[in-house]
Formats: structure tokens, sequence, C-alpha cells
């Protein structure tokens, strides 16, 4: 679909009430720029609140070109192996290494969403000694397996007895033994 105000292809799809009708605009990325930046006059409505108009300039102004978010888009975890693209359709993440992958990308958006960047809620029941000490064991038997697979096999054992002290704590606080 081509720009209703020049022949390059829209890229912006405003739907604007006007006397309570809907109308339709399609606009490039330039001409939508130009036609959402306020006057002066409009750029304060009757409560002294930015105009909606006014916030979506705002909005693009500070936003990423398409450009930028096509480069963005294309990048992919080494994990898993998500794209950017693919996280924004589904809104899902595809492996923890993720959060550190798209850091950059991701601390804004949780910001204006959470207002946090980090994790204030509960603990599970299923892991009433903290979260922490799991996080751990996965730390560690990773480690253990790089230490094994590149034949350090003195410090894989060092690394195996700190599994073990850390198992043998979960054990007590249940119970068994």
């Amino acid at each position: 679909m081509k720009c209703q105000k020049c022949d390059r292809p829209a890229t912006f799809h405003i739907t604007d009430l006007v006397d309570g009708e809907p109308s339709e605009l399609h606009l490039c990325e330039e001409c939508a720029q130009s036609f959402l930046t306020p006057s002066q006059e409009e750029a304060q409505d009757v409560e002294g609140m930015p105009a909606m108009a006014g916030l979506l300039a705002q909005h693009l102004a500070v936003g990423e070109t398409a450009d930028d978010l096509a480069r963005l888009d294309q990048r992919a975890c080494p994990v898993c192996g998500i794209t950017f693209l693919q996280f924004r359709k589904q809104g899902r993440l595809g492996c923890p290494h993720d959060y550190v992958f798209f850091e950059k990308d991701l601390e804004p958006l949780l910001m204006s969403i959470h207002d946090q960047t980090q994790h204030m809620g509960k603990v599970p029941k299923r892991c009433p000694h903290g979260a922490d000490q799991q996080t751990q064991l996965i730390r560690l038997r990773r480690e253990m397996k790089e230490a094994v697979s590149s034949e350090e096999y003195e410090r894989a054992s060092e690394i195996r007895d700190k599994i073990r002290e850390i198992e043998a704590g979960f054990r007590e606080a249940k119970g068994e033994q």
C-alpha cells in the first residue's frame, strides 16, 4: 500500500475518529512524523496533558527506525536460535540465555512494563531454600562438564564436592539422611 501523501510505501496505518466516524490514513514514516507532530497550540490538550498525536510523535522520535528494527529482528540467540522478531510476535523468549543476549533491547521494555529489571517476587514452595542455590547448582554442573571436557579433572572433582555439599544441605533441610 502506498502513502496517501507521497509515493513511498505506507508503514503507518492510523485510524482517527472524526465526528464519531473512523477515518483511515496510510502514511510512510516521514509523512506520519509530520502528521503526528503537533503545532504549538495542539501540543497541550484541555487538561494540560500532551495530546495523543504528540505522544505518538514523541514515540516515533524516540523509537527505532524501520532499518534498526529490521537489523534487530535478524539477531538470533546462539543457544536456542530465537530471533528478536519471533520474540516480538510470540511475546516469549526461547531460553534463559535470551535475557543476556537481548539484554540491551529488553531492559527498556521491562522498565516500561514492570518499573523494575530485577525479579522481586516470591520463591516457589518447592524451592524453600532459595532459588540462588538452585541456580548455583546449575552453574556448577555446567562448569564441571566443561572441566571434564577440557580434561581438568582436579578442578572437576573440586566442583563435584561443592555440588555434593549443596545437595547434602537440601537433604538435611528436608529431614532426609
